[in-house]
């Protein structure tokens, strides 16, 4: 038993972006059912919100949160909303129409170079060339962004068509389609890098991350539910009328509540940093699958950029695991204890500095 709770993170981040890669393939197959992308991402939030609920209303910290919570909080849990939740997953998705699941899981990797650029534009991050570690995040962040670009201009020969293999075809919507749905994918990180900066002043006011989840999914679902309305005027298109857009879904809203609960409890075992190790992995399961069952093209052109922002995310990664033991040498013996305790929090996102030890975690992938 000693053996088996020692991997369980282990066992349970593979899990975890095995999902994460079912969750990109089955979304974009219900797409290219018919599904509308901003009814697919209120539907989403909303079951997301209904499974929160029930948790939210039995925590006990809900009552000592209640006097804390004023209009500044409210604001700043609505305005994150707007942008890293529902600016966030209309963008992710209709780029995933426009592109593939295979894209859209790689430029998932650029998440932490974007932060940490947004990081050190507003304070957070502080850049010295004469260090190592700052070097490598700078390198790392460039090279991340090169295979981005890479991913969207180069095509190339086609790879991983087996045609052998029993399979779904599921024809997207063109070539020409494909540079629009990485510049969406692109933005969609921008904004979920936004999302994790504007964790630090919620985290401030509203230390609760359950509680300022399961607002901002409501939040989200009201600010959605208003988009859709406004761009899907035929009332058609909010009945699902197939069990693939159903199910997908259903799997979609309460896998957000499930990631939640299980990134939590992987962050305060091993931290964050460990966890974001491992996102690549449903980059490469993703690419798998869609290639060998769904028959999506996969060209060399993504294959280079992918390993492009692959290598980026580990350089990046190591340049703030170095800073973070740098931190850790600084700080007197006197308060070992304390940095024990924080060393789980300041890489709650691994490219907030230490400014942000009490910031959220990046928990859901909403």
């Amino acid at each position: 038993m000693g053996g088996l709770a020692r991997h369980l993170p282990l066992l349970v981040m593979i899990v975890l972006q095995i999902h994460y890669a079912a969750l990109a393939i089955f979304t974009r197959a219900a797409l290219l059912d018919g599904l509308s992308t901003t009814v697919f991402v209120v539907y989403r939030h909303g079951i997301a919100t209904l499974a929160l609920a029930p948790m939210f209303l039995s925590s006990t910290r809900r009552q000592s949160m209640k006097n804390s919570l004023g209009f500044r909080s409210f604001t700043l849990m609505f305005v994150t909303a707007l942008v890293g939740v529902t600016a966030n997953q209309n963008a992710y998705f209709r780029g995933l129409y426009y592109s593939s699941s295979t894209a859209a899981t790689a430029m998932s990797n650029l998440i932490p170079a974007l932060t940490f650029v947004i990081a050190t534009i507003v304070g957070f991050e502080k850049i010295d060339v004469r260090s190592l570690r700052s070097v490598a995040k700078i390198l790392g962040t460039i090279c991340c962004v090169s295979g981005a670009l890479t991913m969207a201009l180069v095509k190339g020969q086609k790879l991983l068509h087996m045609e052998f293999l029993p399979s779904i075809h599921l024809t997207g919507t063109g070539g020409d389609d494909w540079l629009l749905g990485c510049l969406l994918l692109l933005a969609s990180s921008i904004f979920w890098s936004c999302w994790m900066i504007l964790q630090v002043p919620i985290a401030s006011s509203c230390p609760d991350h359950l509680l300022s989840t399961f607002w901002m999914c409501l939040f989200s679902t009201l600010q959605s539910a208003i988009i859709a309305l406004l761009s899907e005027p035929n009332l058609q298109a909010w009945i699902l009328p197939s069990p693939l857009q159903i199910s997908c879904s259903l799997y979609a809203g309460i896998g957000i509540a499930v990631s939640f609960l299980i990134q939590s409890w992987c962050i305060s075992e091993r931290g964050p940093l460990y966890c974001a190790m491992f996102n690549p992995l449903a980059t490469v399961i993703t690419a798998l699958i869609s290639a060998t069952f769904l028959k999506e093209e996969i060209y060399v052109g993504s294959l280079i950029g992918a390993v492009g922002v692959i290598a980026g995310l580990y350089i990046v990664l190591w340049g703030k695991a170095k800073e973070f033991e740098e931190y850790k040498q600084e700080t007197p013996q006197s308060n070992l204890q304390n940095d024990e305790i924080s060393s789980k929090i300041d890489l709650e996102e691994p490219l907030l500095s230490e400014k942000s030890e009490n910031v959220a975690e990046a928990e859901n992938k909403v």
